[in-house]
């Protein structure tokens, strides 16, 4: 990788990192893209060089959380064999991800508004479920993929009744554990 190119992927980068840190601080309609280079300290001009629209910019904010949670859940299951015990270590690490990085989550759900952040997250999720289904394989389930899509929508509603929270809701963690138990 040339240096111009190497440079051009660290501005791209720090941008979205920068978007990550406001994402705590301000909402949707008060992260513009001025706050967004006077915090990663480049011209606006860079901003627009990166990302040609708004929905550009959302989209690798977008991504860029979720592969961080991404990594946080490989890593929580990554001795673990395929099954329950690898799907509770799994949606532990989302939620507890969740929960740590409340302004990024606040700030991608109004984002859903944008249908191309729908777009994203449809085919997030059916990429997750494939992975997970070897889970629901593992424990006998029917249908396998489809248990792991519901799953995945069960693990996404209880990281939205924590943010309402503020905190990890023991209640909500107990009956999510529940659904997989039951076959």
């Amino acid at each position: 990788m040339s240096i111009r190119v190497e440079a051009a992927a660290r501005t791209r980068a720090e941008l979205v990192d920068a978007g990550l840190r406001l994402a705590g601080r301000f909402s949707l309609a008060e992260l513009s893209a001025n706050r967004v280079v006077a915090e990663a300290g480049v011209s606006k001009g860079t901003f627009f060089h990166h990302f040609p629209n708004r929905v550009h910019y959302l989209l690798a904010l977008h991504e860029s959380f979720h592969d961080r949670i991404d990594t946080e859940i490989a890593t929580a299951i990554a001795d673990l064999p395929p099954g329950r015990e690898r799907l509770r270590a799994a949606q532990r690490a989302y939620l507890d991800s969740c929960l740590r990085n409340r302004g990024v989550r606040a700030l991608l759900l109004e984002a859903r508004a944008e249908r191309a952040i729908t777009d994203q997250i449809r085919a997030r999720n059916e990429r997750l479920a494939r992975v997970a289904a070897e889970d629901f394989r593992a424990m006998g389930w029917s249908h396998p993929f489809e248990s792991a899509l519901l799953w995945i929508g069960l693990v996404v509603e209880a990281a939205l009744l924590e943010l309402e929270e503020t905190a990890a809701h023991p209640a909500i963690r107990a009956a999510l554990e529940q659904y997989l138990t039951v076959k």
